[in-house]
């Protein structure tokens, strides 16, 4: 059984926002990129997945869409323990672009298992892994937190209201997993990093694909107002604010 794993490299979770060019592009100057949080996890399940000697999986691929800048980010993922990485040489465009580099790569490989986090930090779309099943036209499963195999069997767990279900998937599909699939996201130790190094990072060529996304402008938040300061025992005052200012009563 093979796995690839889809990989976003976004900006450190605490990195300062900033746009150049007239609020038309993300100023990535001093940004340190990381591997998406919910791909992270995706990677570590799998990566558990291969270890158990009780499962079929052979080998976990990781795949991104990204220029060369990227290409730190995969390292990173094959220091996890990636068996080998596949970089589409590419800006990135919108959710359908990425997604049709991905289902290009993955359509002429033979993978089994196809992960993608739910949705990427920055631009939380949660739609790449929806388009990449429909463009393979294979099944998908979303909100997964628990991913199993038992004799060679696919066993998902999902989510849903009031409580989970467990469901079961013929391979190939696509599994959109959120957290709870892996309890923390594995970190590279010194001989995974120097193994990294003589991993196999293919680069292959874009493909013809529209973007159907554009983007005008980018606004930062406003700032939220300063605290108020009331007194314990001045409900009035306190139930006033909330009515008439916050405006939630």
């Amino acid at each position: 059984m093979h796995i690839i794993v889809c990989i976003s490299n976004v900006p450190d979770t605490t990195t300062k926002v900033k746009f150049s060019s007239e609020n038309t592009s993300f100023d990535d100057s001093g940004v340190q990129w990381i591997i998406n949080p919910w791909d992270e996890l995706a990677l570590t399940r799998a990566m558990e997945l291969k270890e158990d000697t009780s499962n079929a999986v052979s080998n976990v691929t990781v795949v991104t869409v990204g220029p060369a800048g990227a290409e730190p980010t995969l390292r990173k993922a094959l220091a996890i323990g990636a068996d080998d990485a596949i970089r589409v040489d590419s800006e990135t465009g919108d959710a359908h672009f990425v997604a049709a580099q991905l289902a290009s790569v993955i359509k002429n490989g033979e993978f089994d298992v196809i992960l993608c986090g739910i949705e990427s930090s920055d631009y939380n779309g949660s739609a790449v892994g929806g388009m990449v099943s429909e463009m393979l036209d294979i099944p998908s499963v979303s909100a997964i937190s628990g991913l199993r195999i038992d004799n060679g069997e696919v066993l998902i767990t999902r989510d849903i209201d009031g409580g989970r279900e467990e469901v079961s998937v013929p391979a190939p599909f696509v599994g959109v997993v959120q957290k709870g699939i892996a309890k923390e996201p594995r970190i590279a130790a010194m001989r995974g990093i120097m193994m990294a190094r003589k991993k196999p990072l293919q680069v292959v060529p874009v493909v013809e694909a529209e973007k159907l996304t554009t983007y005008q402008e980018y606004v930062m938040p406003e700032p939220k107002a300063p605290c108020k300061m009331i007194e314990a025992d001045n409900v009035k005052e306190l139930v006033n604010l909330l009515q008439n200012e916050a405006k939630v009563l």
